[in-house]
């Protein structure tokens, strides 16, 4: 008599988990860019504000020797 071992394919059949796993990293990854991303892409086009004086004194007194 032959003995038979029974094997299911499970490799298609994950019960959903992966989309599952999936969902939890696309909502991981939405709360980063909009807590991170989306204000420093907001405020890149602002520029830096340098503020240059209109006289600078550059008077330089050496003592006499």
């Amino acid at each position: 008599m032959a003995t038979v071992i029974n094997n299911p394919d499970t490799s298609g059949d994950s019960g959903g988990m992966g989309w599952v796993v999936g969902m939890i990293i696309a909502i991981l990854l939405a709360f980063v860019f909009f807590v991170y991303a989306l204000p420093a892409i907001r405020n890149s086009g602002s520029g830096t504000n340098i503020n240059v004086p209109d006289k600078i004194d550059v008077n330089v007194n050496q003592p006499a020797q």
